[in-house]
């Protein structure tokens, strides 16, 4: 492991995930978004109001979801109003909720408030907690200190 390590150095970090998925979702108003649509919320103006973010943000960042592929943007229209756009998670949208339920869990444990987190994610069919967790193919529970990092198959060196 020692002389992998020691190769870091050479290389190159313009292939990163982390760095392009950030490009993506590295703002705080996309990552509530997300959280509310993977809530259930679908109306512009509910997203707007529980991210508490002004109309014309909340505009500019959906959209960016829907051209991200992260979004759909379906019409409907109630009785007697005019058509309007609804957004719901798509698959690739529906594969970062296990980042948000992460990321929910260090914030319960790190950054909550007194009285506890706001809200609780629980199993829907018998009511558990549910956890993120590392784990990899095999299906051992990895700790961290467990992870090995290596060069993988886009890897481009310095």
């Amino acid at each position: 492991m020692t002389d992998l390590l020691a190769q870091r150095d050479s290389w190159s970090t313009a292939n990163c995930s982390i760095a392009r998925a950030l490009e993506v979702v590295g703002n705080r108003t996309t990552l509530l978004l997300l959280r509310e649509a993977s809530f259930g919320t679908r109306r512009f103006d509910d997203f707007a109001r529980r991210v508490g973010v002004s109309e014309p943000v909340a505009a500019a960042r959906l959209k960016q979801l829907v051209a991200d592929g992260l979004l759909d943007r379906r019409p409907y229209r109630e009785p007697g109003q005019r058509t309007r756009d609804e957004y719901v998670l798509t698959a690739k949208g529906s594969d970062l909720i296990p980042v948000l339920v992460a990321l929910r869990q260090w914030g319960d444990a790190y950054a909550a408030d007194e009285a506890g987190p706001a809200v609780r994610v629980a199993h829907d069919e018998c009511g558990a907690p549910v956890h993120a967790r590392l784990r990899c193919d095999a299906g051992h529970d990895v700790p961290p200190g467990e992870l090995a990092v290596l060069p993988g198959p886009g890897l481009l060196s310095a």
